[in-house]
């Protein structure tokens, strides 16, 4: 029998009534499902699996109910492996999670009939280096970023593209993307937006102290490097805007592409241009 994994967003009241709907749905099909334990709670389910572990048990297909923070932490659980991801969004926003609540189940039979499309998006492998040595790695779906807490102070960074001396610069942090996450906060952060299907990353400084400091535009199969020169307390490594790590005077973190990729289910192929024109309003006046 087929098998699909469900992971849910946390306090979201509606999924009372949509989780029930389509595990419904799912076993009248004879489908299988597994829970992670934010869905297991709106259902008062038993046995919830981890979402670290859902990768474990080999789902045909994972459906993502939220916004994109939801997606991203189900694509780096299971970013070793080629399932698919149906994500529907019940944020806000919803660059990634592009599938409306009402075309849920018209995606979910068209993947039945083996009629729906697989974009397919590369990730970014990360390597923090402490003393000289590997001390811990990531792979990211959008962003990886280094930036200050709560104190404002600068920092002090140096940027190295395949070993070759870029720049050094005082910014409130560095922000390291995919394609997929040049429209997250390097956006905001005035970086370029990339098409998905580029090979590339985009290094966006934050707030750079140099009127001569720009974004830069680099080829996928680079290695960039950012060295932290000189750093203010309580400032962070952060993963996809989800996990962080604190950072010393003396890191240096590593960004290249990933060998996983994630593979997105989609009713059809809608680019990224309709996504800009029903999200940020491109072309409106």
């Amino acid at each position: 029998m087929p098998l699909v994994a469900i992971i849910s967003k946390p306090q979201k009241p509606e999924l009372r009534t949509i989780l029930p709907e389509l595990i419904a749905w799912l076993s009248k099909r004879d489908y299988q499902f597994l829970l992670d334990p934010d869905s297991a709670s709106y259902i008062d389910a038993a046995d919830p699996i981890e979402r670290e572990e859902l990768p474990e048990f080999k789902p045909n297909l994972v459906i993502v109910l939220g916004g994109d923070g939801t997606l991203l932490s189900a694509a780096r659980a299971f970013a070793r492996t080629e399932i698919p991801i149906l994500s529907v969004n019940l944020g806000s926003l919803g660059f990634l999670t592009e599938i409306p609540l009402p075309e849920l189940y018209t995606t979910l039979e068209a993947w039945c009939a083996d009629c729906s499309f697989v974009e397919q998006r590369s990730m970014m492998r990360t390597e923090l280096f402490r003393e000289g040595k590997p001390f811990q790695t990531w792979d990211a779906l959008n962003d990886v970023v280094v930036s200050k807490g709560a104190i404002a102070r600068m920092a002090d960074f140096t940027v190295d593209i395949d070993q070759q001396f870029v720049a050094t610069f005082r910014a409130d942090g560095v922000i390291v993307s995919t394609p997929t996450g040049s429209t997250a906060y390097s956006l905001a952060a005035n970086g370029p937006i990339v098409m998905p299907t580029v090979n590339a990353m985009v290094v966006t400084p934050i707030c750079p102290h140099l009127l001569t400091i720009r974004p830069i535009v680099v080829h996928g199969d680079a290695t960039i490097t950012v060295h932290v020169e000189g750093v203010p307390s309580q400032t962070y490594l952060t993963v996809d805007g989800q996990e962080a790590v604190e950072i010393h005077l003396g890191d240096s973190i590593t960004c290249c592409r990933s060998q996983y990729s994630v593979h997105l289910l989609r009713l059809r192929p809608n680019g990224l241009f309709n996504v800009l024109r029903s999200k940020l309003k491109w072309g409106e006046r």
